[in-house]
């Protein structure tokens, strides 16, 4: 392979927009709520019923209908039941998100409440007289049926679940999400104890898996040698619809592969990209798998924290696309110091992000994890840098992204 060339790298906005183009949303379906966690909205989530669906109470206490004292009816206006009306003069006490009773009822909050030893009486220790409908909450205040209340593209999360539940659905329109398989090259790797004789723990194993499952399916990961044949092997045989790789981007004497990929027919779609750390990344079209298939492959440094900026540069913009997920969103922020930057590159430096200002963090090299550890994003530094409180780009990274 020739020598390296910084004038032939993508420049790093348009990496990210080649990575979404290149994919495709996959076929929708349908999942139990239950099974909905993670994939994205294949059609907008519109209300099946008015929220609240009904008149409730937004506090515990007793309902009461004309002004007080009032005389205590017996039993309870719980949530699940339909309560008698109220005669004038009369109270109940009532449970949050109980009916109240039909008619002109109020709710008398708990705490404003009090009955009286001698007389059993209700009265209303602020001396005021309890409105109609005050302290209910009314019916549709939230949605009413048919108004839409999240748009296609959505990221299912626990929140959605909750919200798709209240609002009557038992199973709700994905897409499928992508599946992946992570291969982990290099003989220097350990998978356990201290670094030792001249070899390294894997830290990208267990810190890319988890970050892949928030929006793919991870149906594989395997560590791979440094030799042509096994990658060969993995490559042409995987099922993925993409296939990750960790080291080998580069021209060393064991990075085979640029030269897998070719013996494969791939079609290389990035090679390399104008952005620090990180810049030796790829993504290639692999040849289609027996189904039909599109796969795509990313090939991410061996570094750890390059690995991580060319998981957010070129595998999370694919993965996004192919499980139909909306484009992710920059945050704005303010830089809280300078920010250095490469003198023709776009960097990557990890922020902690306060009251929306962007803090650099220490320990940011290539093949650091303090900073990235505690880190909300990376601050995306225009080639030159930035002073402080100019304005900058913050990109989450995956973990907070489902």
């Amino acid at each position: 392979m020739p020598e390296h060339d910084d004038a032939t790298d993508v420049p790093w906005a348009r990496a990210r927009a080649l990575a979404r183009d290149a994919g495709r949303p996959l076929p929708r379906q349908h999942r139990e709520l239950h099974d909905a966690l993670g994939h994205a909205l294949a059609e907008p989530l519109t209300a099946l019923t008015d929220l609240p669906p009904f008149d409730s109470s937004a506090m515990d206490g007793w309902a009461v209908a004309g002004p007080g004292p009032w005389r205590l009816r017996a039993g309870q206006a719980l949530a699940g039941t339909e309560p008698e009306p109220l005669a004038d003069g009369v109270a109940v006490g009532i449970a949050t998100g109980a009916l109240p009773p039909p008619g002109r009822a109020a709710v008398l909050r708990r705490e404003h409440g009090r009955v009286e030893s001698a007389t059993g009486l209700l009265v209303d220790r602020t001396a005021t007289l309890p409105e109609p409908g005050r302290d209910v909450r009314k019916r549709g205040q939230e949605c009413q049926v048919g108004e839409p209340l999240l748009p296609a593209g959505t990221t299912v999360t626990p929140a959605v679940l909750g919200l798709a539940a209240a609002a009557g659905y038992d199973r709700l329109v994905v897409h499928r999400a992508p599946t992946v398989e992570l291969l982990v090259l290099g003989d220097e790797l350990l998978d356990s104890g201290a670094p030792r004789g001249g070899r390294v723990r894997d830290a990208l194993s267990p810190m890319l898996a988890p970050w892949l499952r928030c929006g793919a399916e991870l149906i594989g990961r395997r560590r791979i040698p440094d030799a042509a044949e096994p990658l060969h092997e993995a490559l042409r045989d995987s099922t993925a619809d993409v296939v990750i790789t960790t080291g080998s981007t580069a021209a060393g004497p064991v990075d085979f592969l640029h030269a897998t990929l070719a013996e494969l027919g791939a079609r290389l779609l990035v090679d390399s990209v104008a952005v620090r750390p990180g810049h030796p990344m790829l993504l290639a079209e692999l040849p289609r798998a027996a189904d039909g298939r599109v796969r795509h492959l990313v090939g991410l440094p061996g570094n750890p924290l390059a690995a991580v900026a060319g998981t957010v540069t070129l595998a999370a913009p694919l993965l996004d696309a192919l499980g139909g997920r909306a484009e992710t969103e920059f945050q704005q922020a303010t830089a809280a110091a300078d920010l250095r930057g490469h003198p023709r590159n776009t960097s990557l430096v990890p922020v902690e992000l306060r009251s929306g200002a962007a803090a650099p963090l220490p320990f940011g090299g290539p093949a650091m994890l303090r900073g990235l550890a505690l880190a909300d994003g990376f601050a995306a530094v225009p080639p030159g840098g930035l002073r402080a409180g100019d304005a900058v780009r913050v990109i989450a990274l995956p973990h907070s992204r489902a």
